[in-house]
């Protein structure tokens, strides 16, 4: 099980009963966050998870609403009993601005490892057994949409090992891809895997004008959590000049990547509820929510063919 929460939707400032974007996934027992405005710890607190699994914290960019919380996260995450190093990534100049905000919570039991991911190409980094890929968008200050990945095993047919005359003390290697030799023989995992299968994807995307690559970076997503900055189509010069999204447009990069559902975070603080938008955002992709504080997806694999 895969578990993601959104524990904020809105954009810019919070306000009374909003938290600022924020993600959380949690799998096999360690959590990865992705940025943190100024109350996270407290929704987070609420939510219930803990804080000591955190394993990384990624930002998509460095603009208050996005990592102003890191402060009083990090000494929660010390508070909980954390004493092993963590990781930390981010565009370039993560560690000059970590380091400034820390100045006032100076003493922590834990290391900080800094991780600066490339703007100008894809990148992917690995934390546990999530896979987190990078695309670098298109906003006022450099930002990176955020791809999670979990990889499924193909399947290990005993019976065509038993018919090669495979040891069974090395199926295992086999099973984890590895190829082995035996009396002589090369045996590769191919010879006893099925075909690949589909893992399980979850895409991350605020702070952005679309742009080209973001459709294939998206691609047959379990759950695609993007921006609605504004709700309103007359909004769109408004959304050109910060670089932002109208509702539509998010729903539209989710039809046109054929994802599987689409949340809506990253309100304006001038939209007091995003539901009256969602029937046009409905109309261009029908499986959509407005997100909301502390909402949760349990993704499981899907056993369907990989396109």
């Amino acid at each position: 099980m895969f578990n993601v929460c959104l524990l904020g939707c809105g954009g810019t400032m919070p306000l009374p009963g909003r938290y600022l974007t924020s993600l959380l996934a949690a799998y096999r027992g360690s959590m990865i966050l992705i940025d943190s405005g100024e109350g996270t710890q407290v929704t987070m607190k609420e939510l219930g998870w803990g804080f000591k699994s955190i394993e990384a914290i990624f930002f998509t960019h460095y603009h208050a609403d996005h990592i102003a919380g890191l402060p009083g996260l990090m000494l929660a995450i010390g508070n909980a009993g954390r004493v092993e190093p963590l990781m930390l990534a981010g565009p370039p100049g993560l560690k000059t601005i970590v380091q400034g905000l820390l100045v006032i919570a100076p003493y922590l039991p834990f290391s900080i490892e800094y991780r600066e991911l490339s703007i100008r190409e894809q990148s992917c980094v690995t934390v546990g057994d999530i896979h987190v890929h990078t695309l670098p968008v298109s906003h006022t200050t450099p930002c990176l949409a955020y791809k999670l990945e979990i990889t499924r095993m193909r399947k290990f047919n005993p019976d065509l090992a038993k018919s090669l005359e495979i040891p069974v003390y090395l199926w295992k290697p086999l099973q984890t891809g590895n190829k082995v030799v035996y009396n002589g023989r090369t045996i590769h995992p191919d010879m006893v895997l099925g075909p690949a299968r589909r893992g399980i994807k979850v895409c991350y995307c605020t702070d952005t004008r679309p742009i080209e690559g973001l459709v294939e970076f998206v691609k047959e997503a379990d759950l695609f959590i993007c921006e609605g900055m504004y709700g309103e189509q007359e909004k769109l010069p408004n959304a050109i000049e910060h670089g932002h999204m109208l509702f539509s447009e998010a729903a539209y990069l989710a039809r046109e990547g054929e994802v599987r559902e689409l949340w809506l975070t990253h309100y304006s603080p001038s939209i007091a509820d995003p539901e009256p938008y969602m029937e046009t955002v409905q109309g261009i992709f029908p499986n959509s929510l407005a997100g909301s504080n502390r909402l949760v997806a349990r993704l499981t694999y899907r056993d369907e063919p990989l396109s």
